[in-house]
Parts: structure tokens; C-alpha cells; sequence
């Protein structure tokens, strides 16, 4: 697969941001005008994924690697300097496309924040928070071993945010937050791009430092690119 030119000095990159859940998406755009505002953006969103993948029993088969494939190959099509999927329980899937498209950066949601607490191992345990129970049991792998890392799913969080009670998901996630702390937890780490709007709740309740996907993975394409 033919990958685009280099970004050119007066050209602003074009960046994919690829999602499986639409709540994904204003976060990353957010993100993306506080920390990257001249980064030229394109939103593909096929919230049939996460839905498909939760009630068909088959995993991360075939069929979803395609499916995974189709979308990146359209991205690049339109020019794409870079591609940012932003749904966490499909990293498999987004390892093919960076084997295929193996010229861009191709960046998995938590691939920098998973970095960056990886630096700072020496920091303490690291709660790591999900709202989607298949996340918990795709990302905890992508962690090195020497990084002590306790687990916990907001239950309902989700929901609530699918229902418009936005409050109430922040409460759920920061209450998992007090429990990973209560855990010995030093750090606390959202998986997904749709729990970042729970930062300020997760600092507010604990006091600790709070990773998001997000704000990582914006940080990492400018370095790349910018």
C-alpha cells in the first residue's frame, strides 16, 4: 500500500482518528485543539464495532481484522499522514494495519499513554480503569511486566454516558479511582478516549496523577509529526 508524501514544512499533517464508540470522539478533538490545533483532523466512526464485537462470541476474528483493514485503507485514500484509532479492545486489529501501512505512524489509543507510565514505572502501582469490559482483558498485556498494575471496570459508566448523564459516569469512573487507591494504587490510568472527560473527577476524589489516552496520544503524534 502506497503510504502519502512526507509532511511538507508548510503543509499541516492530516490526521485519521478512526472510533468505535462516538464518544470518542469529542474528547480526541478536544484534545486535539488544546494541544495541536493546526493538525488538520478527519473522524471515521463506525459505532457498530464495539456493539458487533460484545454480543458475537467470535472476538477479534477474521472478519474484523477486515473490517479493521477497509477503514485504514480508506484513510490513507483521503491522504492521511497518520492514523489514531481511538477504541482500546481492538488491538490486534490495529497492529495489521500498521504492518500494512507500515510507513505511517499507526497508533493503537493507549500505545502512549502505556509509554509514558512505562517511564515513570518507579512512580508507584497504576490503577487502570475501563468502562468496556473486553478493554480489560485486551490492554492490560500491552503493559511491561515491571509496571504493578491493579484493574477496575465502572460498571454502568457506560450507560450512563450512552443515556446523556454524563455526572454520573464521571462518579462511577472517580469511585473505581478511590477503590484503586484503597488498593495502593499511586497512579491512575483511563482507558478509553470516552472516560477522559473523567480526569478532574479521578484527580479531584484522589489526589493522584491521571493518565488519559488522549492527552498521551496527541502528545505522541506531534512529537512524530509536528
Amino acid at each position: 500500500m502506497t503510504a502519502p508524501s512526507l509532511v511538507s514544512a508548510s503543509a499541516p499533517p492530516r490526521i485519521a482518528l478512526i472510533h468505535a464508540l462516538p464518544h470518542s470522539v469529542e474528547p480526541i478533538n478536544a484534545a486535539f485543539a488544546q494541544q495541536w490545533s493546526e493538525a488538520l483532523r478527519m473522524n471515521l466512526l463506525d459505532d457498530s464495532l464495539s456493539a458487533d464485537l460484545a454480543r458475537s462470541g467470535a472476538g477479534l476474528d477474521a472478519a474484523m481484522h477486515d473490517r479493521f483493514l477497509r477503514l485504514a485503507d480508506y484513510a490513507v485514500g483521503t491522504g492521511a499522514h497518520a492514523l489514531l484509532f481511538t477504541c482500546s479492545a481492538f488491538g490486534p486489529c490495529i497492529e495489521a494495519v500498521a504492518r500494512r501501512h507500515a510507513g505511517l505512524p499507526v497508533l493503537k489509543p493507549n500505545e502512549a499513554m502505556v509509554d509514558d507510565i512505562a517511564q515513570a514505572a518507579g512512580e508507584g502501582a497504576v490503577g487502570l480503569i475501563a468502562t468496556f469490559a473486553p478493554t480489560l482483558a485486551s490492554m492490560p498485556p500491552e503493559f511491561p511486566a515491571h509496571v504493578a498494575l491493579h484493574t477496575a471496570l465502572a460498571d454502568g459508566a457506560l450507560d450512563a454516558l450512552n443515556r446523556g448523564d454524563a455526572a454520573l459516569h464521571d462518579r462511577l469512573i472517580a469511585q473505581q479511582a478511590l477503590a484503586l487507591q484503597a488498593q495502593g494504587c499511586r497512579r491512575i490510568a483511563l482507558a478509553q478516549f470516552s472516560m477522559a472527560r473523567a480526569r478532574g473527577a479521578c484527580e479531584a476524589a484522589t489526589g493522584l496523577p491521571v493518565f488519559t489516552t488522549v492527552h498521551s496520544a496527541v502528545a505522541r503524534l506531534r512529537q512524530r509529526l509536528g
